[in-house]
């Protein structure tokens, strides 16, 4: 794009660690190729309401560690009608953008590839959600930093666990996805991991934790994923108390403590390949792609196919796996 003069870049919808990192680098990718950036506040909300702001060098400095976005995130029901996204591409136009980086999940992805496809604004996508559930890329921003904040507190629990003869439910984040549940599941040493995509009968769950006990084991921890057909850690710890009351039964919903903190250095890391590769699609042609890793190598993927896509994320070897290791 030989008249690619400035680029817009924006977050949008749930925060995830390693944003900031990628903000960071498609800005000083593109001044590095003499390329004007426009950060946009509150992703597609501040596109209608023209919330933007000039971006430097120097606007970047020392975010590459923090968690969060400095660009700030919201939902925007306008942004779904015809109405607001004509407002937005007006103002992206009189701000002199002529190209876009959007760093968010499956929703942000979706309003990505309509307002290029109305428009004709290009627009390369870079998966920030700790869910991991977007095809393209076998990690999402921010998923490897949520699993540690998981794994730490797994180690928490189970101490005292350990000290009480309790049986532990701790739910996790992911919406549809179970991959945090199942990573987090494994390195924790969870007795069982319950999963959106492997439905797990309650009364499956019971004869897993009769088998536990017989072994004499004195604690035990259940991963749950936010998305499990069994509604949830409070409702399936009621339903294994009523059948199985040897151990002190505890629930612990991590919630949203899973999306703060400092990224990881995998994640630092990623976020700024992923950054710097999204401006170079941009300035080599590409006009509607999602940026992922494959591998070791960052690559594109059509939007079009990342959003349609119905391939399953969750790595069957680590299913297979953490069955084993529950024996």
């Amino acid at each position: 794009m030989n008249n690619l003069r400035r680029i817009g870049v924006y977050t949008s919808g749930g925060d995830a660690p390693g944003m900031n990192a990628a903000i960071r680098a498609v800005v000083r990718t593109a001044i590095f190729n003499n390329i004007k950036v426009t950060g946009i506040f509150r992703g597609y909300e501040g596109m209608i309401e023209g919330d933007f702001t000039e971006m430097v060098s120097r606007s970047v400095s020392s975010i590459i560690q923090k968690g969060g976005t400095i660009l700030k995130s919201a939902r925007c029901p306008e942004f779904r009608t015809k109405e607001g996204r004509q407002k937005a591409y007006e103002n992206i136009r009189h701000a002199g953008i002529d190209a876009l980086v959007a760093i968010g999940g499956d929703g942000t992805f979706t309003g990505a590839e309509l307002f290029s496809q109305e428009f004709g604004i290009p627009v390369m996508c870079i998966p920030g959600t700790i869910d991991n559930d977007l095809y393209g890329s076998d990690y999402t921003l921010g998923f490897d930093t949520s699993n540690n904040t998981v794994i730490d507190a797994i180690d928490k629990i189970k101490d005292t666990a350990a000290s009480h003869n309790r049986l532990f439910f701790v739910e996790v984040m992911g919406r549809d996805s179970g991959c945090i549940a199942l990573n987090a599941g494994v390195a924790g040493g969870a007795e069982a991991i319950m999963l959106p995509e492997k439905e797990t009968a309650i009364d499956e769950l019971i004869d897993l934790l009769a088998v536990a006990k017989d072994k004499n084991k004195t604690s035990m921890i259940v991963i749950i994923a936010e998305g499990d057909k069994n509604g949830g850690a409070y409702n399936v710890a009621k339903h294994v108390k009523e059948k199985f009351d040897f151990y002190d039964t505890k629930v612990s919903i991590l919630g949203h403590l899973q999306r703060g903190g400092s990224p990881s250095s995998f994640d630092r890391v990623l976020a700024t390949r992923m950054g710097y590769f999204a401006v170079n699609e941009l300035i080599s042609g590409n006009k509607s792609a999602t940026v992922g890793i494959r591998g070791s190598t960052i690559v594109s993927t059509s939007l079009e196919e990342a959003l349609r896509s119905k391939e399953l994320k969750l790595d069957e070897e680590l299913v297979t796996i953490s069955r084993v290791m529950n024996i």
